[in-house]
């Protein structure tokens, strides 16, 4: 990972609206064509934190759900560090350091949400009608 990477994460701080440039991982081709496998990729979120024991990852919250003052769900994107080119702060402070501390806290609980559906194409395919669904 550059130093340039490492640089801006320590300037970013928890609440902050950053901005992180990567390359994902691919599942490619024959090398033989020539053909480029870096798929580039841009992703915007609020800044949690970096965690990970053997390999750091930067956390961004992508979309908050907030049930009560105290419960949120977060969906988040999981980047590691030694895939980062660029992390840029676009707005420092964009959600307040108690809401990005209680979305933290929910992240690190694992919590997920239930989401009530009812399918009707699966009795009316033979199969069993579906309630709920999961979201984790």
């Amino acid at each position: 990972m550059s130093r340039k990477v490492l640089a801006a994460v320590k300037d970013v701080e928890l609440g902050d609206l950053i901005r992180v440039d990567w390359f994902d991982a691919s599942i490619g081709r024959s090398l033989a064509t020539g053909t480029k496998v870096d798929v580039p990729v841009r992703s915007w979120g609020i800044f949690i934190a970096v965690l990970g024991e053997k390999s750091k990852h930067v956390i961004l919250a992508q979309n908050s759900f907030k049930y009560t003052d105290d419960l949120y769900d977060v969906d988040y994107t999981s980047i590691p560090l030694s895939w980062a080119v660029n992390v840029e702060a676009v707005n420092k402070a964009e959600v307040d350091r108690e809401v990005a501390e209680r979305l933290l806290q929910s992240f690190l609980a694992g919590r997920c949400r239930t989401i009530k559906k009812r399918t009707k194409n699966h009795a009316e395919m033979g199969q069993e009608s579906v309630d709920k669904k999961s979201a984790c």
